[in-house]
């Protein structure tokens, strides 16, 4: 279809069509385009200095995909946007004010909350972090009834007998590595990584999808449970801290580096919020490490495993949220922190098969 009528505006099969035909094209289409996108295509038209435009960016743009350099050619364009801003346009629906709201919570561009606006649909729904809290909700109130504690369960003589929890002596047991983030030390530990989930994880998942803040999040759990295995080895792990510091850590650098960009509303005092109340539970954790054990000699969970998942979140997790619908494998950072991150795995790995040994550290016994 594309091809066809990109050969209308290029008799001559140049694979170049002018952008005085492109604007003419999206002029005699402007009624099946969106407003916001179709000021967005004039802008990129105004923005190739050289007068032409290639059919492989001709595809991309009219079949709504963005290419790498759309971001960069938008910025360089020498049109401005005539249209007012998203954020005053009026008589919108509450679920349209909703997405407009979570377009400013997360985008630092105007041309991306706009390209955001017009391009969401809900399907599918933002179903990972809904899917992973409820999981571990249900597997906390299991383990509530189970061992008839809610607060402090951690402390619980049965609570490490759990075959989700990672444990030293158990490492070998791979899954635990993942799992853990389905049992939690508590309500209070449970209730803050479930509220930040929710108010973080959805908006970034509604943005940028399930696979790209899924990614993040499984990362920022692994990474959280190796660095544990390596800098505190005789420790058990337990919540999923790891995937939410990842998450959060990655969203709020985003809005430090785009500051003057974000637009979301009280975001300094937000901010300040948002910090305090990790840096609460990161000090709850490390107070709880090194509180005296229900289960001597093994130690309480570590608070490792908020620092791995920070790690992911200021690196793997910025390079996705700064790019918005641009292919990550074009991204020369991206496979920096991924070749970085791949690094550290193997490290863990070995260190979990050879240091242990080598070091003829005294573990705690199984529970």
């Amino acid at each position: 279809h594309w091809k066809v009528l990109f050969d209308q505006f290029d008799p001559g099969n140049t694979g170049y069509i002018s952008t005085g035909k492109f604007r003419s094209l999206l002029e005699s289409h402007s009624s099946k385009l969106d407003p916001h996108k179709r000021e967005v295509l004039l802008a990129l038209a105004d923005s190739h200095a050289d007068g032409q435009i290639g059919y492989q960016d001709f595809v991309s743009l009219m079949s709504n995909k963005r290419s790498n350099s759309f971001r960069q050619a938008i910025l360089q364009g020498n049109r401005r946007l005539s249209s007012k801003a998203l954020l005053e346009e009026k008589g919108l629906s509450l679920s349209q004010r909703l997405i407009r709201h979570v377009a400013y919570e997360t985008l630092p561009r105007e041309i991306d909350r706009k390209w955001y606006y017009d391009s969401y649909t809900c399907c599918p729904p933002p179903w990972f972090m809904i899917t992973v809290t409820l999981l571990e909700v249900a597997f906390f109130l299991y383990n509530g009834v189970s061992l008839g504690q809610f607060v402090l369960q951690v402390t619980h003589p049965r609570y490490l007998k759990n075959s989700l929890v990672y444990h030293p002596q158990l490492r070998a047991q791979v899954w635990r590595y993942l799992t853990y983030i389905f049992m939690h030390a508590g309500i209070e530990h449970l209730g803050l990584n479930v509220v930040l989930q929710l108010l973080v994880g959805v908006p970034l998942e509604m943005v940028h999808g399930a696979t790209r803040i899924g990614l993040v999040y499984v990362a920022g759990v692994v990474a959280g449970s190796l660095a544990v295995s390596v800098a505190d080895m005789t420790a058990p792990v337990v919540g999923s801290s790891g995937g939410v510091y990842a998450l959060v850590s990655a969203h709020l650098a985003n809005i430090v580096m785009n500051w003057s960009g974000m637009k979301c509303q009280f975001k300094l005092l937000r901010m300040a919020v948002a910090l305090i109340c990790m840096s609460m539970e990161f000090g709850r954790a490390v107070w709880l490490r090194f509180h005296p054990s229900a289960y001597p000699p093994c130690p309480h969970p570590s608070f490792v495993a908020h620092l791995g998942g920070v790690a992911v979140g200021i690196t793997l997790g910025v390079v996705v949220l700064r790019n918005y619908e641009q292919r990550l494998q074009d991204q020369s950072l991206w496979w920096i922190f991924v070749a970085m991150y791949t690094v550290f795995v193997l490290f863990a790995v070995f260190w979990n098969i050879f240091a242990y040994t080598l070091l003829d550290l005294k573990l705690p016994p199984p529970p």
